[in-house]
């Protein structure tokens, strides 16, 4: 009879388990106060942007396509200052000293070869103890280069170049890019904690053991332990992509069902990994050290900020085994690519499977604890 489930005997779990949420401030603080303060926090923090940076400039050249690269670093909006420089040697130095991020050096016959048709270049050094935002910079300079380089081609009647298009984000607005991938960070976080706190809270209030000996069954338990969080996390996710679509009016072109679908799978896939969190622990402090260990890797190794093909192989592998980098996949082209209905389900079943591996896994751990 152990395993039989009563539905009235589940709804009063079911309904126990929320008010334990909602009630405890600890929880609610937890669960319902950061997701929403990080995603308004984070999408305007966690930006590749690169903005009022500091120059410095060594020009010999002082001719007509020099002055005109420099009135278009001084007219650009990342540049908020230029530092002139009376040598090469002082280029380094304020390099040295942190004053600037990049420096540009014009040899003295710049103008005069671009004038005359031949190539001409500019030496820029970038700071790479900073290498990220150097290289940023770096890209910025280039496109002043192109810019400069389109203009002098047309006035010498030089083919111009071919000209680049960036599809799905023609703009390249980064909160296009985070604020989807925000949402299954933060739901993610919000899954975990919730469940990996559920039994460690039962234990450390001391009425695990008056569950043990109550009628409720084995799974019962389970299943009260995890439909909060699946419905909880379920519901943030919702309103993490509604803020992105009315908010930050972020163009939404997939498919709502399907990523309706590969939420809650996703989801589910947390909720079982934090059962075997929840089940190991004996404290909610433990509980949530464990979260945290096991969320932040996750998160790094997703590809949220880094392409899975640029990590070694064995990472890449692991990868593969992390809920959030399925379902990145699809919460991002859904909002910007129209992601097609292959590309969802191929995305989609091995973020299935990971779910019934996880909940399998903790549905054998948790039972083993109860019993």
């Amino acid at each position: 009879m152990r395993g039989i489930i009563v539905w009235p005997r589940l709804r009063a779990q079911f309904i126990k388990e929320v008010l334990s949420i909602l009630r405890d401030p600890r929880s609610r603080m937890v669960v319902f106060v950061p997701p929403i303060f990080q995603l308004l926090v984070f999408a305007f923090a966690a930006t590749l942007e690169v903005r009022n940076i500091e120059l410095a400039v060594y020009n010999q050249d002082h001719g007509r396509w020099s002055v005109e690269y420099l009135q278009q670093l001084h007219g650009a909006g990342f540049v908020s200052r230029i530092h002139q420089a009376q040598s090469q040697q002082h280029l380094g130095q304020m390099l040295e000293r942190g004053e600037v991020i990049a420096a540009l050096s014009f040899p003295a016959d710049f103008s005069r070869s671009i004038s005359a048709g031949e190539p001409a270049s500019v030496q820029v050094l970038v700071d790479g103890r900073r290498s990220n935002a150097g290289q940023i910079s770096l890209a910025y300079l280039n496109r002043i280069a192109a810019s400069v380089n389109a203009q002098t081609q047309h006035e010498l009647s030089v083919p111009e170049p071919a000209a680049v298009r960036h599809l799905f984000n023609p703009n390249l607005i980064y909160r296009w890019f985070t604020v989807p991938g925000l949402t299954g960070i933060l739901a993610l976080f919000s899954a975990l904690l919730i469940t990996s706190l559920s039994i460690a809270r039962e234990r450390e209030m001391g009425t695990f053991d008056q569950l043990l000996v109550s009628p409720t069954t084995t799974t019962e338990i389970i299943l009260a332990k995890s439909l909060p969080a699946l419905l909880i996390g379920t519901l943030l996710g919702l309103v993490m992509i509604a803020a992105g679509v009315f908010l930050f009016g972020i163009p939404f072109t997939g498919s709502f069902g399907w990523l309706l679908l590969s939420l809650t799978l996703f989801i589910l896939s947390v909720v079982g990994i934090g059962l075997m969190l929840s089940a190991i622990s004996m404290t909610q402090q433990q509980a949530i050290l464990a979260a945290f260990a096991v969320g932040i890797p996750a998160v790094l190794m997703s590809g949220f900020a880094t392409p899975v093909e640029n990590m070694p192989q064995v990472l890449q592998w692991l990868a593969q085994l992390i809920p959030l980098t399925h379902f990145l996949i699809i919460v991002e082209g859904s909002f910007l690519k129209g992601l097609p209905t292959r590309d969802v389900l191929h995305s989609l079943w091995p973020l299935a499977c990971i779910a019934a591996t996880c909940l399998g896994a903790a549905v054998w751990l948790v039972r083993g604890r109860l019993q």
